[in-house]
């Protein structure tokens, strides 16, 4: 049997074309979703393992579209949304957006300055320190350069793989707790298990991916490489999610550990994991709120710019697209401002945030389906009917969790995830 020689060029394309989609489904194991998966791992051991696959599966199915309908149309979800639903709908959704990523721009300078305590740096010097280096990447950066330090970022996340094999777990009972679902009744599971489906398909994802797809500039004879790209990143984001669980069941759910954050976990592992396990993981936990610190207001600034039809983009200046860059400015600002405020009301933001993604991500959904299956707009690259059953089911899941995540966040003093008992 004769082995094919490994197409060169075709893989010097995928190198040019990767990036979105490694960057924003990486981006999705932000500080709470580390504090989600730190929590299920250390309550619950393995027993939530099994839903990273349905979670993998309908991260693909939606960020597939979005990259698809950047690629083919060569506009942005936001601009899409406006041309083909109205100015008034776009409005309302770009409002939701903004009080919802500004809630989650404070908690990723929260996690920052939280894993930067456990080195011994003070929040009143981590926060500005932080605050000054992702305004300064994006707005004195060229797309490439900020793209590359990006995908740098996203590989720092495997330290959690490394913190999960130190850990010693019993890789026959992970493998085993990946493929039977283990179905409970008690409230603080299923909550858990809500939250951790409700942090994989946020609203802003969609509005990033595609904008950077467009940004770029890839072109429909490469999208089977920008598509690549897509699934990779939903892959490699949910094995970090996998070793984030492993390391705490191996270890916190073992003694018996209770925590509240990942701040807890990575605490917590030092005496059972080994000091090295417990630094690794707050150097994970510290990547990955200053990453989507960078992200999220970025992403937040593309989909208002866009939507209202003002210029945007990294290779812009303040004198050709003010608004995109002091929109993202005035986002890092408040955001690490609040942070820095004595006896904020941190927890109360974070509820807004939530509530604005909950409100935002059934008409999100809905509009990226209605999009993707205009052909006037998509061509011969509308869903097939087997893509839009997927779509549709995943849909109709994600909507009907957001609902039961809305009324606990609404009511908070139902079970939640700070309060696991």
């Amino acid at each position: 049997m004769r082995f094919r020689k490994p197409d060169k060029k075709k893989f010097l394309v995928f190198l040019a074309v990767l990036g979105p989609g490694i960057i924003t489904a990486s981006v999705d194991n932000d500080a709470g979703g580390i504090a989600t998966y730190s929590i299920a791992g250390a309550h619950y051991g393995y027993a939530l393992l099994w839903t990273l696959i349905p979670i993998t599966a309908a991260l693909i199915v939606v960020q597939e579209m979005v990259a698809r309908m950047g690629v083919v149309t060569g506009k942005t979800l936001a601009d899409l949304i406006r041309e083909k639903f109205g100015v008034k709908p776009t409005f309302f959704l770009l409002s939701a957006l903004l009080v919802a990523n500004l809630g989650n721009t404070v908690a990723e300078f929260a996690g920052w300055a939280a894993a930067l305590e456990i080195f011994g740096v003070s929040k009143y010097i981590s926060v500005p320190i932080g605050a000054v280096a992702v305004w300064f990447l994006v707005v004195k950066g060229t797309y490439r350069i900020v793209e590359k330090i990006f995908l740098i970022a996203a590989t720092i996340y495997f330290t959690y793989a490394v913190s999960a094999w130190m850990g010693h777990p019993p890789w026959g009972t992970v493998a085993l707790n990946l493929v039977m679902p283990a179905l409970r009744m008690d409230a603080a599971y299923v909550m858990l298990l809500i939250g951790m489906v409700g942090t994989t398909i946020a609203p802003w994802m969609q509005f990033y991916l595609q904008s950077a797809v467009v940004e770029k500039n890839i072109q429909v004879e490469e999208y089977r490489y920008c598509r690549a790209d897509v699934i990779v990143g939903c892959f490699v984001t949910d094995v970090v999610a996998l070793s984030i669980m492993v390391a705490c069941g191996a270890t916190l759910f073992a003694a018996g550990v209770r925590i509240t954050d990942a701040k807890d976990a990575a605490l917590a592992l030092a005496p059972l994991a080994g000091e090295y396990a417990s630094i690794l993981f707050a150097i994970g936990l510290a990547n990955a709120s200053l990453f989507a610190a960078s992200i999220l207001p970025l992403a937040t600034a593309y989909s208002v710019c866009e939507g209202m039809g003002w210029e945007s983009g990294i290779d812009k200046d303040f004198r050709t697209a003010p608004h995109f860059f002091w929109l993202y400015t005035g986002l890092i600002v408040l955001g690490a401002l609040l942070v820095l405020v004595p006896n904020a009301p941190l927890i109360t933001i974070m509820y807004l945030s939530q509530v604005g993604n909950g409100i935002l991500l059934p008409f999100v959904l809905v509009f990226m389906l209605k999009l993707i299956n205009d052909r006037d707009l998509m061509g011969d690259y509308v869903n097939t009917k087997a893509f839009n059953g997927i779509a549709w089911a995943t849909t109709v899941i994600m909507i009907a969790l957001t609902v039961v995540l809305l009324i606990v966040t609404v009511f908070p003093g139902l079970p939640s995830l700070i309060s696991l008992a």
